[in-house]
C-alpha cells in the first residue's frame, strides 16, 4: 500500500473528493484506509440507561486506498506518485 497511519493525504474521487485528511488507521490487508473527518457516517445506537432515547453519532468510515493520494509534509505541495517519484 502506498500510504501508511498518520500521512496527509488527498481524497480523489467520492463525496469528499478534493478534502485533505490524516490516516487516523490503514489496513493492508482489505487495502482501505479510515481519515479524520472524511466519509462520515451517522450511526444509530439504540435506547440505554444513560440515553433513554437512544442517540445518532457521526463516524468516519474506510475508503479504498486508491482513492487517495499522499500530499507532502513541507509546504503543503502534493506529492509525485509513481516509478520516478523521488522520497
Amino acid at each position: 500500500m502506498h500510504v501508511k497511519k498518520g500521512d496527509t493525504v488527498l481524497v480523489l474521487s467520492g463525496n469528499d473528493k478534493g478534502k485533505t485528511g490524516v490516516i487516523k488507521e490503514a489496513s493492508p490487508r482489505d487495502e482501505r484506509v479510515l481519515i479524520e473527518g472524511v466519509n462520515l457516517r451517522w450511526r444509530h445506537n439504540k435506547p440505554t440507561q444513560q440515553h433513554p432515547k437512544g442517540e445518532r453519532v457521526q463516524q468516519a468510515a474506510t475508503i479504498h486506498a486508491s482513492k487517495v493520494k499522499l500530499v507532502e509534509q513541507a509546504g503543503g505541495k502534493r506529492a509525485k506518485s509513481g516509478k520516478g517519484a523521488k522520497k
